[in-house]
């Protein structure tokens, strides 16, 4: 039979996963059209929030690229409008041409409710909808710079949290006393409240905006009270409605949404339609989960069963900011007929609320603690009864239910099939036991690639690691966590993450936020967490000095016998007669016994006395050097060989080239040492091809290579890329090194974190994305601004640790 001609309006999530459904149930049943609005396919648009944040890429959200689009032969008519349909002749006509059709399916979601205030058209008000919406609003992040966003629900808290991770200045202005009120009871909206405000959020509820003004662009907000709010950014996320037009125009039965029945059918025989713009029974949707299920039933129509229907359930909502756990579900309003169950913990900062009618758990709000949720969810939707020997430890969650600790794979086994598992992506327990028994998936990634559970915000996967070991038992291996130590169960990546997203900016708040199982720490995670504030925090951060190894406390390496070596910078190698003398009249000075050329260019003193350092160094410094760093996890040196200016084969002037790089770069603190060099031909005199970041210079410019090794390891360098100019050349080393001090984790050397991330990634970020680059090398320059600060200097001068080179003298 010939294919039959589906065309489908919108690409949105509900569209997309339409798709998936209906290729793997009637593969070659259609001859597939689809049109969008935005110039794009299918992505995840939950994920939103950590694009605008700065967490995610646009790329890393996308669920279906053009690839897929090709291998299943969608034609694609991306960037264009549908302007009209004719039902009598099944035509739908786009803004370039028309295309017939045996079965349309109607997606065009929603549109965001813009209030129509005086100056809402001005340039610089936006709305919050799609990527489109993201872009602008990342483009006009300035640190520093005002934003308001008019609306304290979901989107507007996740727009605030997003635009002041990029550095803006935020007011939330919301007409209603709490945030959230349709999800959060007052309890939970004022804790909101608290977690925002502290990470720097201003938050003004019971407030009425009146106008925006400005001239030319948005210039500010006036409140009805009077109140005047600069702003360079006003970004509006007050509600959705469903959008209807082409329907209506169309002739199809439309209330607040398009009207449904539970095939997903319209008042058209031949159209469906799904998503945020349909109505069924009087309810719109606009959370994932329904609109998932939709899909599936309308997927399931259009391949001809009867079998599915759409039933309107509760739904849960997650708030999608790092590091807030809140969760809620069902009706919590209070009432005359209903009782309720709070747990509170202020230091913890965890508070809990059931709301039961009739002995049926009809809501729960949880905020702080949020492992349950799915658990009471299911209850919720059940409407299960809840027996009086439950109620005292109902609060606890499934692991106290019935008054004793229960066994986790049993807490798994006991949840229903149609549990929800994963909210992002209305995946339930039954589907990932389904897809783990019939494609023989044995880890996370495999059930992430099958079903999109965890695939998301994330928050479900230790629940999908549990179905995966309750399904498969002691073939399940799962994956080791390695955590910094055992002071926590975060590892390297979340405690990264989580400092910039919480705004930590002291290691006590590290600690108190991060939930550190000990108060101050220890040897291992508190270096770990003084260099990433250092990173993540460059000017506002003061170093602490006590939360070092003893070398980098004292600005000198240890020796066995107790004593301590000193290396001045020598830059690129190079020295003078006049470096040499100060050297020499050192040596004699204090009688240092050994005097040592390193493999890095720099001469070595050995033997140095602790309490002789700061005199040392004040000698060294008033011959003009400075600490060469040979303690520290930061650039230790450049090695560079002669180049063009006396060398016959040289090519460029890596003497000079390397010299500008160790100016530049001198001072960075990074996760671990870093090493460079710079060679003046292939020849490699420099040895260029087994550092950290190496240059070889060549008739045509400069090749820029990362990841060697030449200490327990040895392993040759990667070829980065290559360059024409030493502008470039800088550029380019800066970037990297800039991304290795963002990404990397703490003791972890450059090769390390270039296998973990892969080259190919690092490549794209630094090669492939000249912005991302220059944004790199610019937040580079920026740290050094405070970095580049002879700390030799400041201990001779006695500004600094003066006591930690003093004999301890003890009391008669």
């Amino acid at each position: 039979m010939p294919k039959q001609k589906l065309v489908i309006i919108g690409a949105g999530m509900a569209a997309g996963r339409l798709l998936e459904h209906l290729f793997e149930t009637a593969p070659d049943a259609f001859d597939v059209t689809l049109f969008n609005a935005e110039p794009r396919g299918t992505y995840n648009r939950i994920m939103l929030s950590p694009v605008l944040s700065g967490e995610k890429s646009y790329e890393e959200i996308v669920t279906h690229d053009d690839d897929w689009y090709t291998e299943h032969g969608v034609t694609c008519r991306f960037g264009e409008r549908v302007v009209a349909i004719d039902r009598e002749k099944k035509i739908v006509s786009g803004e370039n041409g028309d295309v017939p059709y045996d079965r349309l399916v109607i997606a065009t979601g929603s549109n965001p409710f813009i209030i129509p205030l005086p100056g809402h058209d001005l340039p610089g008000v936006l709305a919050y909808r799609d990527a489109d919406d993201t872009d602008r609003m990342i483009e006009a992040c300035k640190p520093g710079a005002k934003a308001v966003v008019i609306g304290g629900g979901l989107l507007g808290l996740e727009a605030a949290a997003g635009l002041r991770l990029r550095g803006m200045d935020v007011t939330v202005l919301h007409l209603m006393p709490t945030l959230m009120e349709r999800q959060l009871d007052p309890s939970a909206g004022y804790l909101l409240e608290k977690e925002l405000s502290g990470r720097g959020i201003t938050i003004r509820t019971g407030a009425n905006s009146k106008e925006i003004y400005g001239k030319d662009r948005v210039e500010g907000i006036r409140l009805d009270d009077g109140t005047d709010l600069p702003a360079s950014l006003i970004v509006m996320a007050v509600g959705i409605r469903p959008n209807v037009a082409v329907a209506k125009n169309a002739g199809l039965d439309v209330g607040r949404g398009i009207l449904v029945d539970a095939r997903m059918q319209t008042s058209d025989p031949s159209i469906y339609s799904l998503g945020e713009c349909v109505e069924f029974e009087g309810n719109c949707y606009g959370l994932v989960a329904p609109l998932y299920e939709q899909a599936k039933v309308c997927a399931a129509a259009l391949a001809g069963s009867a079998d599915q229907a759409f039933v309107h359930t509760e739904t849960a909502t997650k708030l999608k900011v790092t590091g807030v756990d809140l969760y809620s579900a069902g009706d919590f309003a209070d009432g005359d007929d209903r009782d309720e169950i709070v747990f509170r913990d202020p230091a913890r900062r965890i508070y809990k609320r059931l709301v039961l009618k009739q002995n049926r758990l009809i809501g729960a709000v949880l905020y702080g603690e949020t492992s349950d949720g799915a658990w009471f969810f299911d209850k919720i939707r059940k409407a299960e009864e809840i027996l009086p020997e439950a109620r005292a430890t109902l609060i606890f969650g499934q692991s106290f239910a019935g008054g004793a600790p229960l066994d986790p794979m049993a807490a798994v086994a006991a949840l229903p099939d149609e549990a929800e598992i994963c909210g992002c992506n209305g995946v339930s327990k039954g589907q990932i036991i389904g897809a783990i028994d019939k494609n023989g998936l044995c880890d996370l990634d495999g059930v992430r690639a099958c079903t999109k559970a965890s695939s998301s915000c994330g928050t479900c996967t230790g629940l999908v690691e549990s179905l995966l070991a309750f399904r498969l038992g002691d073939a399940f291996a799962a994956p080791a966590k390695k955590t910094v130590c055992g002071c926590t169960d975060l590892g390297h990546d979340d405690v990264r993450r989580l400092i910039v997203s919480q705004q930590l900016k002291s290691i006590p708040a590290v600690m108190q936020e991060l939930g550190w199982k000990t108060s101050c720490g220890c040897a291992k995670c508190r270096p770990a967490l003084n260099y990433y504030l250092i990173a993540s925090w460059p000017n506002e951060y003061v170093d602490d000095g006590q939360s070092r190894f003893i070398n980098e406390r004292v600005h000198a390496n240890i020796q066995k016998n107790g004593t301590y070596s000193v290396v001045p910078r020598a830059w690129g190698g190079m020295t003078t007669a006049a470096e040499l003398r100060a050297v020499a009249d050192v040596v004699d000075k204090f009688n240092i016994p050994a005097v040592k050329y390193t493999g890095g260019q720099r001469i070595d003193m050995l033997g140095v006395r602790k309490e002789d350092l700061p005199a040392v160094w004040a000698d060294l410094n008033a011959a003009g050097m400075v600490s060469g760093h040979a303690y520290g996890k930061s650039l230790r040196t450049v090695k560079t060989c002669v180049g063009s200016d006396w060398c016959r084969f040289g090519t460029q002037d890596s003497t000079g080239l390397g010299i500008k790089l160790e100016k530049m770069m001198w001072g960075s603190w990074t996760p671990h040492k870093v090493k460079l060099a710079v060679s003046g031909c292939p020849r490699n005199c420099a040895e260029a091809t087994c550092k950290d970041i190496g240059v070889v210079c060549v008739d045509s410019g400069y090749e820029i290579h990362f990841a060697g090794a030449a200490g327990m390891e040895v392993r040759g360098t990667d070829l980065l890329t290559k360059v024409t100019t030493e502008a470039d050349a800088l550029e380019m080393c800066a970037a990297l090194l800039q991304l290795y001090r963002e990404q990397g984790f703490y003791l972890e050397r450059i090769y390390k974190w270039s296998a973990r991330v892969g080259i190919e990634k690092i490549q794209a970020q630094i090669v492939d994305d000249a912005e991302n680059r220059a944004a790199l090398y610019a937040r580079f320059l920026d740290s050094q601004r405070n970095a580049q600060t002879d700390p030799w200097a400041e201990r001779a001068s006695g500004q600094k640790d003066a006591h930690e080179f003093s004999e301890l003298v003890l009391a008669e």
